[in-house]
């Protein structure tokens, strides 16, 4: 049944499938009855008997339309012909909207507002695109229905296929463009950069925020200000087109701009955007699938956000004399937005202010971008008859690698090819551990040394592979890859993240040989966090707790309990499941470092607190990551944690000091709970802490001091001195000498 739905739900959407599901009159006023659809994308003509009032399309025929679900919000438009929006309704989606309780009347009616817009108007320039209301706790979602709406009805439009003669006209290509100069390739400072306009400043100060929220008319808004100076800075915020060669190898430096052309399509551009103050530009509502909400691209009536597959974060720019920016990142501009380089644009920025529990208020800034004419030529049109006069083609003919190649190029391949550093570097850590694994019985037998080599390698993870690469597994990256293979696996999606791929490629060789434990005790940076945080708790002498076997025992379960609910829900909608998975802090902690609403710090926090007592804590009862991976974890070849038979019997000095509980009592290893740490294995091989090596070595130097030369010799000493500095038992040295 669920392959049945899948194939169902890959189809794309067609007007035919929805046109049902509306009254002509909830599209138009007064309309009666539908006409027969025309044209492709369909659109269906709506009449008032015989009188033609308008037509009525489905958005996502015309535009993006994807939400926070990773599915297109499907919106039946009714439209007029002279571009007037004159009704709205919509038909499906797979949002998780109803999840913080927001009621879909609310998304629809600051939806609503649209109704009314004249799209024509917004084409031919006259006025700017209209925005829709802010619903607190589905921003993602309004946005994107509102996107679509605004850019598919302006698509329409374009096309000639209604709003009259005028915008037809207004829409015809001049005989003469602008194009990007590629032959202009000059290295700017940032001060040069931003003289001539090549790189854009918004600047907004604490006072400047205060009063546009005082003046748009909100009092709740108003009564809830920004503290600080009024001359502090807000926000301040950067954005140039790095696609252009002056500005792009002044800011990027010359490889890192070699590095975006190869990966680059032929009709991609990317902008560089970067901010400082305490106003975060990409705030922290997107997630792996998910939409950047407070920034948003406009051009020619067009708008679109960008989400996080279309994003690179940045550590710096290579441009002299660049300001402290705590935040850089590169956007790349989808192919289908049909971006042009040299038509004016504009960044509009999102600023929310909270003013109750689930309210926000919301206003816009806009940062205007156009292209310096001297980074431009002109170019007639006749000498690119048949193509579009943009300069995004442009772009690869100077590629490193030819141009035919780079376009046969799979998108995934120019992502390695550009993030070769990160791929050597983690390759050389995994194959690091595979040697620690490897030779494990050489390390343990050396506690104080494994134990540096351990935390150095932990907190490589911490620092390098999740605070600065991001590479943090989560539990939703089994959930998409379960729900790929019903609804249809992709090799390219999977390999789109070198370094997530890398990761699972290796979690899933580790399962084979070793069960969860390499990823568990060694690759996850929020474990290694967790665990470096104890070790200091400890130094500090904080008291660590043991749970009770029999509560232990039974809190096992519960992360098993969650991964299942989050998998069922996966089933439902991908995006309910991910907004679940937030019992995972792992984005909080790892992906923003603790940058976020309080309210996820706060929970971050206290599983933190609670791991300075109860070592990994997180890990051992809640983590449902780790329960997704002890389920395959049965199935390893190998069983490589050694044990002896006193082992529980009666011996239960591993069971007492393994550090996440994993032993049982009885002796056996719970390799679904173990997480590899090989702290057994430094007691099992030490002569001075494990009883059996004890016994062993008791034993071997009483048979070492009977084949001393003084015994040989006949002559036994008054007391025998083992190397431990004891007598040896079952010897009496004071009973009488044997005659020689």
């Amino acid at each position: 049944m669920l392959l049945l739905c899948s194939t169902v739900e890959t189809r794309a959407a067609t007007l035919t499938d929805y046109i049902s599901k509306a009254e002509p009159r909830e599209l138009i006023p007064g309309a009666t009855r539908f006409g027969p659809l025309e044209g492709s994308p369909a659109i269906a003509p709506v009449y008032q008997d015989d009188r033609l009032l308008g037509f009525a399309y489905l958005t996502s025929e015309f535009a993006n339309a994807t939400g926070y679900s990773g599915k297109p919000i499907q919106m039946l438009v009714g439209i007029d012909p002279a571009g007037v929006i004159k009704g709205l309704k919509l038909v499906d989606h797979k949002e998780p909207i109803v999840l913080v309780g927001i009621p879909v009347q609310r998304i629809l009616d600051a939806v609503n507002k649209l109704i009314g817009a004249d799209m024509a108007s917004v084409v031919r320039g006259a006025v700017p695109a209209p925005q829709v209301d802010i619903v607190s706790g589905a921003t993602v979602t309004v946005l994107v229905i509102g996107d679509s709406i605004v850019r598919s009805a302006t698509k329409l439009i374009r096309s000639g296929r209604l709003g009259g003669p005028a915008v037809a006209a207004n829409a015809s290509p001049p005989q003469v463009t602008k194009t990007v100069d590629m032959d202009k390739s000059e290295l700017r400072d940032w001060q040069g950069l931003l003289a001539d306009g090549a790189m854009r400043r918004l600047l907004v100060t604490v006072e400047e925020i205060n009063q546009a929220f005082a003046k748009s008319g909100n009092a709740a808004a108003a009564d809830h200000p920004e503290d600080g100076t009024p001359d502090a800075v807000f926000i301040e915020l950067y954005a140039a087109d790095v696609a252009v060669p002056t500005i792009g190898r002044s800011l990027l430096g010359d490889d890192g701009y070699e590095r975006l052309r190869a990966r680059l399509k032929p009709d991609q551009h990317a902008l560089l955007v970067a901010g400082a103050g305490r106003y975060s530009f990409k705030g922290s509502g997107y997630v792996r699938g998910g939409i950047f909400d407070r920034i948003e691209l406009i051009q020619d009536g067009n708008s679109m956000r960008f989400r996080d597959r279309d994003h690179t974060r940045l550590g710096s720019v290579a441009a002299v004399g660049a300001p402290e920016l705590t935040e850089i990142a590169l956007f790349t501009i989808p192919a289908d937005f049909g971006f042009d380089p040299v038509a004016p644009w504009t960044l509009q920025l999102l600023v929310q202010r909270v003013i109750g529990v689930r309210e926000k208020a919301a206003l816009t800034f806009d940062l205007g971008y156009r292209l310096p004419d001297a980074l431009t030529k002109q170019q007639s049109t006749s000498a690119q008859a048949g193509t579009t006069p943009t300069a995004a083609s442009t772009i690869a003919a100077p590629s490193p690698i030819p141009a035919a190649e780079a376009a046969e190029q799979p998108l995934w391949m120019r992502i390695w090819q550009g993030d070769l550093v990160k791929i050597g570097i983690t390759v050389a850590a995994l194959g690091t551990l595979v040697v620690i694994f490897f030779f494990q019985n050489a390390l343990v037998r050396r506690p104080r040394f494994y134990v540096w080599v351990r935390r150095a390698y932990l907190l490589f993870v911490l620092v390098w592979l999740g605070w600065y690469a991001n590479a943090q597994l989560s539990v939703v990256n089994v959930l998409t890859f379960a729900n790929s293979l019903i609804s249809g696996f992709s090799w390219e999606y999977f390999l789109s993240a070198p370094l997530i791929f890398l990761l699972w490629a290796s979690v899933a060789a580790g399962l084979l040989f070793w069960g969860r434990g390499p990823f568990c005790g060694w690759l996850c940076p929020f474990g290694a966090l967790q665990e470096l945080t104890n070790n200091i708790a400890q130094a500090l002498k904080v008291p660590q707790l043991r749970l009770p076997w029999g509560l232990h025992e039974r809190l096992w379960p519960v992360k098993y309990i969650i991964f299942l609910v989050l998998f069922g829900a996966s089933l439902y909608s991908t995006a309910l499941a991910e907004h679940l998975a937030e019992v995972e802090p792992f984005k909080t902690s790892i992906i923003l470092k603790f940058v976020r609403e309080w309210p996820y710090v706060l929970y971050a926090a206290t599983l933190l607190v609670a791991g300075l007592f109860v070592e990994r804590f997180f890990c051992r009862y809640l983590c449902p990551l780790g329960a997704a991976l002890a389920i395959p974890g049965r199935i390893r070849m190998f069983e490589w944690l050694r044990r002896w038979k006193e082992c529980g019997s009666p011996c239960q000095r591993c069971a007492k000091e393994c550090p996440v509980q994993a032993i049982h009592p009885e002796g056996h290893i719970n390799v679904n709970e173990c997480i590899y740490c090989m702290h057994c294995q430094e007691l099992y091989f030490d002569d001075q802490r494990c009883p059996h090596m004890i016994q062993v070595r008791l034993k071997r130097e009483k048979r070492d001091a009977l084949s001393s030369p003084a015994m040989r010799g006949g002559k036994r000493p008054d007391t025998l001195i083992t190397a431990g500095g004891r007598p040896i038992p079952g010897l009496n040295p004071t009973s009488p000498q044997p005659e020689a």
